[in-house]
């Protein structure tokens, strides 16, 4: 704790966050087969250099580093190698009722898989006991297409197909989206504190380290080139120059603001540090080094702590600021 320009001892703030959204990402040729052959209820090793059979099938060799391709059919039952129980299972998990996480050497394969064990209770379970696939009802080519593992043998047995092996074109996966939903409370440090706190107030507070020091905004918990704490608070204007800047003209996923658009460093005066934000309120092609800027706030009863307070900066009309005086802030 600091105190306060009060002189009561100020908490450090601290706020419960969500960071929640779609991972999109290509598969590639060999993730991609193995997917693939996922959503056609049939599970796929690759052979390395040694001959092993890796299940899932890396994308590499871990030995040469070559890509992986020599598909290989392996069986949809396999031995328990290693387990712990999960009793509270939260949300995302395979299974919503108690269960067993558990690394499964499949038949046919010489590495193991981790998934879910559906086994009821913890003295069901054992190392080395044998285990089968549970397929999902709706399969796209994703491993949630295996619903967990279940005690038992497979019915099946080991795949009688090659078709996997030779998955291509439209019929490959090329794609998979994993949702990431990450919950935790973020302790804000001293500087951060008084930043956002000064947010709050509709102020823009930097830190230094003393006097004649190079004014931070955001703060930083220390100066990078003597390592002294940058707790001296400065308060700098909502106004300031455009040092760099780029346009973006590419749409892509959760994008809020329709391009073309430009994001900024914005040297705010009295600041001796850019930060990066919008720039609105006129065309992404009026945008240039050297404007000069300003913030443009949300309404008072909107504020809270965070800079999405300032909802983006425009152009003041006044002249543009001489090279040589933000040079040295690029």
């Amino acid at each position: 704790m600091t105190p306060g320009k009060s002189g009561v001892a100020e908490q450090p703030l601290r706020a419960p966050l969500n960071l929640k959204f779609d991972y999109t990402r290509s598969v590639g040729p060999t993730i991609g087969a193995f997917v693939t052959a996922l959503r056609d209820r049939k599970v796929i090793g690759a052979r390395g250099s040694d001959g092993r059979i890796h299940v899932p099938p890396p994308e590499f060799d871990p030995s040469t580093h070559e890509p992986m391709t020599d598909f290989v059919d392996v069986s949809d039952t396999g031995t328990v190698v290693t387990w712990t129980w999960m009793p509270e299972p939260i949300d995302g998990q395979p299974l919503t009722h108690p269960f067993a996480w558990a690394l499964i050497k499949l038949d046919g394969a010489d590495t193991s898989i981790l998934h879910a064990v559906d086994a009821g209770s913890p003295e069901a379970m054992s190392t080395g006991m044998r285990v089968r696939v549970r397929w999902a009802d709706e399969r796209t080519g994703h491993i949630r297409d295996i619903a967990c593992f279940e005690p038992g043998e497979s019915d099946a047995g080991k795949s009688d197909s090659a078709s996997t092996a030779t998955a291509s074109g439209d019929n490959l996966v090329t794609g998979i989206i994993t949702p990431v939903d990450l919950h935790y409370t973020h302790t804000a440090s001293f500087e951060e504190s008084f930043y956002l706190r000064g947010l709050a107030a509709g102020k823009v507070i930097g830190g230094r380290t003393g006097p004649g020091a190079k004014v931070y905004v955001p703060p930083r918990s220390a100066s990078p080139t003597d390592g002294i704490p940058t707790t001296e608070q400065v308060e700098v204007s909502d106004k300031g120059i455009v040092t760099t800047f780029c346009i973006v003209n590419v749409p892509f996923m959760g994008q809020q603001i329709k391009p073309p658009y430009v994001a900024a460093y914005v040297l705010l005066d009295g600041a001796d540090i850019p930060f990066l934000h919008l720039i609105l309120d006129c065309d992404a092609s009026e945008v240039r080094m050297g404007m000069r800027v300003e913030a443009v706030w949300k309404p008072k009863d909107e504020w809270e702590y965070s800079l999405k307070n300032i909802s983006h900066f425009r152009p003041t009309g006044e002249p543009d600021a001489d090279y040589d005086t933000y040079k040295h802030h690029l």
